[in-house]
């Protein structure tokens, strides 16, 4: 299945069974890195029932790869369906997406307001954001529903804060936390990444999908890719 498709099945107005349908593409096409496990994948996420409070035997009895997504309305644990170009595919049981690329949030389906699609413009320093010492500019296009918000400019600055304990699934980790302070056509939202310090791997974020809006994104069980940078 290529990006195109992906997003094209993102744009068209009234498609609620988006997730199904791209269930299907997986199955006819065979495409994506995950491969045979694919629909096997997209099928668990979209019968199961997410556990906002997963437990670490919980999510090693799934031997996908799994994230927790929280937003305002509550919490959800979503699996890695697909990969296209470097652009996963995460999939919620209640046939939501996420889109993520390197760790950076690219879109989503589902839910209001819904991020479409997020471009960063020039040099993407998320590809070794452990390294950052100084400020360091980003610029991105956003395009958000509802309200037809296509091409919104926004810039960001990136800025080291220091080193943090993060607890997931009773694992503490020491990682690097960044912050991101977006501005620009009404934004004025921060992004947060706490990041490996060997490797850049993005294990926690809050990551802004409009200029109201936020995702927390928590790795639960990461694609094993991912690690190996």
């Amino acid at each position: 299945m290529s990006r195109t498709a992906l997003v094209a099945s993102q744009r068209i107005p009234g498609m609620r069974g988006v997730a199904a349908l791209m269930l299907m593409a997986i199955a006819l096409s065979g495409c994506g890195v995950v491969g045979r496990t694919s629909v096997k994948a997209v099928q668990m996420s979209m019968q199961g029932k997410p556990d906002v409070q997963p437990s670490p035997a919980d999510v090693a009895a799934n031997r996908y790869p799994q994230i927790k997504v929280t937003t305002s309305r509550g919490g959800a644990v979503l699996v890695l369906g697909n990969i296209d170009g470097g652009r996963q595919a995460w999939y919620s049981n209640d046939r939501g997406i996420v889109f993520l690329v390197d760790g950076v949030l690219v879109g989503t389906h589902g839910g209001t307001p819904e991020l479409q699609d997020m471009r960063i413009e020039g040099e993407n320093p998320f590809h070794a954001l452990h390294l950052i010492e100084a400020p360091v500019t980003t610029h991105r296009q956003y395009d958000v529903m509802p309200g037809y918000r296509f091409g919104m400019t926004v810039s960001g600055t990136l800025e080291r804060l220091g080193t943090e304990n993060i607890e997931i699934l009773g694992n503490t980790r020491a990682l690097v936390h960044v912050r991101e302070r977006l501005k620009g056509q009404g934004w004025k939202r921060d992004n947060h990444y706490w990041v490996d310090p060997a490797n850049g791997f993005i294990w926690k974020s809050v990551q802004a999908i409009a200029p109201d809006a936020s995702l927390e994104i928590i790795q639960l069980k990461p694609y094993s890719l991912d690690l190996k940078r």
